[in-house]
């Protein structure tokens, strides 16, 4: 294994904290959205424990909430 320098090592751990740091404070600044992705994926979970599928419209409550779902995220992406 090669042997790498104090310097190098300093620069390899301050690039990693600073995209580190982006990326929490991202989330952090979007804690909204953060929680509406928490809901949905909540709520997606509800849905999938009920009983039956009333008629069709908890397959669709589940499909809409999985399109929300992967909006959301988009939207959490394209942000950062």
């Amino acid at each position: 294994m090669p042997k790498i320098k104090t310097p190098a090592i300093i620069a390899i751990t301050l690039a990693i904290g600073i995209v580190g740091g982006a990326s929490v404070t991202a989330i952090a600044q979007q804690a909204n959205m953060k929680s509406a992705l928490d809901h949905l994926v909540a709520a997606d979970a509800f849905l999938d424990k009920a009983n039956n599928n009333k008629g069709g419209h908890r397959n669709k409550a589940r499909s809409l909430i999985s399109l929300a779902i992967k909006e959301v995220r988009e939207g959490i992406k394209f942000a950062n």
